[in-house]
């Protein structure tokens, strides 16, 4: 019998077993993304944490599903570049850095066993480790770090990878129960925490692959990652001509059929589908010959926005009248000759408020906030549309800095400095530091220094019932938010606007100014404007339509 054990035992992974246990990690997250998402500690609408962590891996899945033939090279570029281009939030970020540790330890191997498993999961702790700058314990890093540590014990006990991974995820489940004697926030709320809910929920799908229960994730729209359909010889062989962008606003429930269905039309209409919803959005693309059908379509589920279309075989055409080493040629010279010395982009969700960038002089805007974080890839794409030395990147959320960061790693074409900008009122006041004129290092002090001088707040409503900061909160409470943490909970919305204001505003405040989101009119907003004003006399007010989502009112004080 011992003999038999020793046979049936998994001893090694080959490159196409990891690739297929990393689609089967991918395809449990994105199954289990809800659940993590009403893990977050703070009741609001926008708890993307599952969403986060989801897009981050799936970015990388969908390089990893391209490959015909992995090797462990090839796969290690697949996972850690995806990865890193795609991750959104703190939580993606931090994962797609043990993606990159892990991804290190399989460049140049043939196989991979419990002791090569055991570095590659040393090596992926040390490297999220070292991307936080104050890494806190009773997170995802100390979930990680679990992992490696049972990962190094095992590495000497056994050789049997099912026996290790095994082992490895029940001891994981509990660092994770552990989490809340951690942080003190995750047991007044009842949570793990969320991101570490994440890392546990891959690590299942890893053994679900191994122990053939699962067969992996299936890429819908596959066309999604591929070249455009056409021969180099010319646009009359591209199959669907129009490029076709947009984003829903919902104006109703967006369910898990209506997606389906949504889908199923894109693909009879199309090929190089995204469809991604979130929230109260839906940012779908699509290559297409009738465009209009499209967009009609699109508005049975409400208002579109930031619509493009693009004619790719007029393109292509147009493209195919110079060389290639000419088009390269002219773009150089033309960007050598309007080349900026400074230049600034912000993320920003809301019309009113990317108007308020813009009018303060940004050169870019990212579409984007608390409740669609923008990937490093997007932030990186939007930066590569300046054409500018130096390009300082408002986040404006402290949920983006993490991504804005690792796009300045990434970024080769312009030095990108982040300003960590962690609310709205912040990158509002930080763009008064910028001088066209003045040299990158003023410009970054400048904007440090202005953000340290503004107090911000934010009003939303909470999703579920729970207990912060000892303030018990009911589903559908106004929630105020400050930048000390919780400042109000009410049924009633002035009310939770005035609470938080009485603890911003202080004897040398001088300011106060209020955004007003698209869940509220301008007539309500201007009368809780009215009685602000009343109530705070000696202060300087200041209404605007910010037009953000989810957030009835952003508020600074300065």
């Amino acid at each position: 019998m011992p003999e038999l054990e020793d046979k049936l035992a998994i001893n090694t992974i080959d490159a196409r077993m990891a690739a297929k246990m990393f689609l089967a990690g991918a395809g449990k997250l994105e199954s289990q993304k809800e659940r993590i998402n009403d893990l977050n500690v703070f009741p609001v609408p926008d708890g993307d944490t599952g969403t986060n962590m989801t897009l981050t891996i799936m970015s990388a899945a969908h390089e990893v599903d391209a490959l015909e033939s992995p090797t462990f090279a090839t796969l290690a570029k697949a996972v850690s570049g995806g990865s890193l281009k795609g991750a959104r939030g703190n939580s993606g970020v931090i994962f797609s850095q043990l993606c990159r540790g892990f991804s290190k330890e399989m460049e140049g191997i043939e196989h991979l066993d419990v002791k090569r498993i055991a570095r590659a999961a040393q090596r992926a702790c040390e490297t999220a480790y070292k991307a936080v700058m104050k890494p806190k314990e009773g997170t995802i890093l100390t979930v990680a770090k679990g992992v490696a540590e049972k990962a190094r014990e095992l590495a000497g006990e056994t050789s049997d990878v099912e026996e290790a991974l095994r082992a490895i995820i029940e001891h994981a489940e509990y660092v994770l129960s552990k989490t809340p004697d951690m942080l003190p926030v995750l047991k007044e709320a009842g949570v793990v925490d969320s991101g570490g809910q994440g890392l546990v929920c891959v690590l299942h799908g890893f053994f679900e692959a191994l122990t053939g229960k699962d067969t992996g994730l299936v890429i819908e729209g596959k066309a999604k990652i591929s070249a455009p359909t056409g021969g180099v010889d010319g646009g009359s062989d591209i199959k669907f001509g129009y490029c076709t962008e947009f984003i829903i606003k919902l104006n109703k429930e967006f369910s898990e059929t209506d997606e389906m269905e949504f889908k199923e039309f894109l693909n009879d209409m199309g090929d190089s589908i995204v469809c991604v919803a979130l929230d109260d959005i839906v940012k779908v693309h699509v290559h297409t010959n009738h465009p209009g059908e499209v967009f009609e379509r699109g508005l049975s589920y409400g208002q579109l926005t930031r619509m493009k279309v693009d004619n790719m075989r007029e393109e292509h055409e147009t493209n195919r009248l110079v060389s290639d080493e000419e088009v390269a040629e002219a773009r150089k010279n033309e960007a050598e000759r309007d080349r900026l010395p400074v230049a600034f982009l912000s993320v920003v969700a809301g019309d009113g408020l990317a108007h308020i960038f813009k009018d303060q002089g940004a050169a870019g805007i990212i579409s984007g906030g608390q409740t669609m974080n923008p990937s490093t890839n997007d932030i990186l794409e939007a930066a590569g549309k300046i054409n500018a030395e130096t390009i300082f990147v408002l986040p404006n959320n402290s949920n983006i800095i993490l991504a804005a960061t690792q796009a300045a790693e990434l970024c080769t074409d312009s030095e990108l400095v982040v300003i960590p900008t962690k609310t709205v009122p912040q990158g509002i006041a930080a763009t008064f530091a910028f001088d066209p004129h003045g040299s990158a290092e003023e410009i970054k002090e400048g904007m440090l220094e202005n953000i340290t001088m503004v107090r911000s707040g934010q009003v939303t409503y909470a999703v579920r019932d729970t207990t912060i900061d000892g303030t018990d909160i009911k589903k559908g409470d106004y929630i105020a938010i400050n930048d000390d943490g919780l400042a109000a909970s009410k049924e009633d919305i002035e009310a939770a606007v005035f609470e938080m204001l009485d603890k911003m505003v202080d004897d040398e405040s001088e300011l106060i100014s209020i955004y007003f989101g698209a869940d509220v009119k301008s007539e309500e907003a201007e009368a809780l404007f009215a009685k602000i004003q009343e109530r705070y006399p000696k202060l300087e007010a200041d209404l605007q339509e910010g037009g953000q989502p989810v957030y009835y009112y952003f508020v600074s004080v300065e």
